[in-house]
């Protein structure tokens, strides 16, 4: 089950709920633990997300961050205002084969434009697999 804060948009909430984070994020089973503008947590399974050799693929370690990192902005943006990707990068320190991992976003910077934020993937022994800086841009919805 997911924790949000209590202040978060409803509208945000709703669509998080209804469609688990997007069809990808549900695709590649990804598990929201809980989220926040400046602190979130989400997990996924290794299996179904490796490349050709049974490692865990480098572009399932980026969706997991550009996922946390996208709703992580979004709660921060606030109503009537949405966070749009304009930059990321990962570092992929290590591989896994089975087992689960565990992302852990936490903001490096929450402005009124823009906002910065670090999700650092772990395996299940915390050791840490890779590392995905994002940045999104805040812009409010047209009326």
């Amino acid at each position: 089950m997911t924790t949000f804060p209590d202040d978060m948009d409803p509208e945000l909430i709703d669509r998080l709920v209804n469609t688990g984070g997007g069809l990808l994020a549900r695709k590649m089973g990804i598990e929201f633990v809980e989220i926040s503008a400046s602190h979130s947590v989400a997990r996924m399974p290794v299996e179904g997300n490796t490349q050709v050799i049974g490692l865990l693929h480098g572009g399932a370690h980026v969706v997991l961050g550009e996922s946390l990192g996208s709703v992580s902005s979004a709660v921060h943006a606030g109503p009537g205002r949405y966070a749009v990707g304009i930059e990321i990068n990962a570092t992929h320190s290590r591989s896994v084969t089975k087992g689960w991992v565990t992302a852990t976003c936490e903001a490096l910077v929450l402005g009124r434009t823009l906002a910065t934020h670090q999700t650092v993937v772990r395996d299940e022994e915390g050791r840490r697999l890779s590392t995905i800086r994002m940045t999104n841009m805040l812009r409010d919805k047209e009326r």
